[in-house]
């Protein structure tokens, strides 16, 4: 069972552009584009912090 949670985003259409590029290009889901960009920012704001 997973603990995932489902999350309506709006995004603005050059966001959902370049998501959607970069999933295309990476061969994944434009969703692991969005968690990929989310861990990538976290681990900026962390490594900032310490």
């Amino acid at each position: 069972m997973t603990d995932r949670k489902p999350m309506q985003l709006r995004l603005p259409p050059d966001l959902k552009a370049w998501i959607a590029s970069e999933a295309a290009k990476n061969g994944s889901s434009q969703n692991s584009e969005v968690i990929r960009a989310i861990r990538d920012r976290m681990a900026r704001t962390e490594a900032d912090q310490t």
